[in-house]
C-alpha cells in the first residue's frame, strides 16, 4: 500500500502567501507535515497559518525576501528553528512581469532569473545537508507551460521556467542517491496573482480552457493530489521528472 502520510516531516514552502504555494502548504499540513510558510507579506502569512490551524495543522511564518541571495543561508537556518530540519522544500515563489521583448530591461531580466531559477537552487543546496543526514528529502520545483511552450510577452519568465526543468533534472542527478528526490510540477492556468491578467480577460480564459483536453482551466484543489504524491514516500522511485498538471493542455 502506497504511503501518503507526512507525519513527523517538516516542509518549507516559498511563495506561501497566496496561490499555488499557499494551497500546497495547506495540502502538506493536512497530510501531517509541520509547515514553514515563507513569503514577504506578514498579514497574508498569518492568514495562511490560521487556515492551516483551522484544519488541525501546524504552521509557522518566515517573513523574508528571497530576492537577496546573500540572505539564503540565514533563511535556511531560520526555517529550521520552528519544527526542526527541513525534509520537504517547495519552491513556489516566482515573478512574471509580462513585458514585451522591447520592454525587458537588464534589471527585470535579472530579477526574474534570480527569483525563478537561482533561488530554488541556492536555497535547496542550503537544505540538502540536513536532508542527507536524515537520509530522506524532497525538492519540488514549480515549472510552467512555458518550460516547453513559448507565450507572448514572457521571454524572461519562459527562460527561467525552461531552466527550472533542466535544474530539476540536474538536482535529481546530484542528490537522488542521497535519498533526496527532485521533481517539478508544471501547472496549466490556475487562478493566482501571477495569472490575474489572464483571468481578467474572459475571452482569453475561455480560449485557454478550450485548448485543454479536459475542457477547463485549473482550480487550486487540482494541485492537491500531485503535491502530496511527490512530497510523500509514495513517490520514492520518482525523481528528475517534470509533470504537467494542465488538463491536457500540452497533449494537444
Amino acid at each position: 500500500m502506497a504511503d501518503f502520510t507526512l507525519s513527523g516531516r517538516v516542509a518549507l514552502v516559498t511563495g506561501a502567501t497566496s496561490g499555488i504555494g499557499r494551497r500546497q502548504a495547506l495540502t502538506l499540513a493536512e497530510a501531517g507535515a509541520a509547515v514553514v510558510l515563507l513569503g514577504r507579506r506578514e498579514v497574508q502569512l498569518q492568514e495562511a497559518i490560521a487556515e492551516i490551524e483551522a484544519v488541525g495543522g501546524a504552521a509557522a511564518a518566515l517573513c523574508a525576501d528571497l530576492g537577496d541571495r546573500t540572505q539564503l543561508p540565514g533563511i535556511a537556518e531560520h526555517a529550521a528553528l520552528s519544527f526542526g530540519p527541513i525534509d520537504i522544500l517547495i519552491n513556489a515563489a516566482g515573478v512574471n512581469f509580462r513585458q514585451p521583448v522591447e520592454a525587458i530591461t537588464l534589471e527585470s531580466w535579472d530579477v526574474t532569473l534570480n527569483l525563478n531559477l537561482a533561488v530554488p537552487f541556492f536555497l535547496a543546496r542550503e537544505l540538502v545537508p540536513a536532508m542527507q543526514q536524515g537520509g530522506w528529502g524532497r525538492v519540488i520545483n514549480i515549472a510552467s507551460l512555458q518550460s516547453s511552450r513559448a507565450f507572448p510577452n514572457s521571454m524572461a519568465y519562459g527562460a527561467s521556467k525552461g531552466g527550472i526543468s533542466q535544474l530539476t533534472r540536474a538536482m535529481a542527478e546530484a542528490w537522488s542517491r542521497l535519498g533526496i528526490t527532485c521533481n517539478a510540477i508544471a501547472p496549466g492556468f490556475f487562478p493566482t496573482e501571477l495569472t490575474a491578467p489572464v483571468y481578467e480577460n474572459p475571452e482569453l480564459l475561455d480560449k485557454l480552457a478550450a485548448q485543454t483536453a479536459i475542457g477547463r482551466n485549473g482550480v487550486l484543489s487540482d494541485l492537491d493530489g500531485l503535491t502530496l504524491f511527490l512530497a510523500s514516500p509514495a513517490s520514492d522511485y520518482v525523481t528528475g521528472q517534470i509533470i504537467h498538471l494542465d488538463g491536457g493542455f500540452t497533449a494537444k
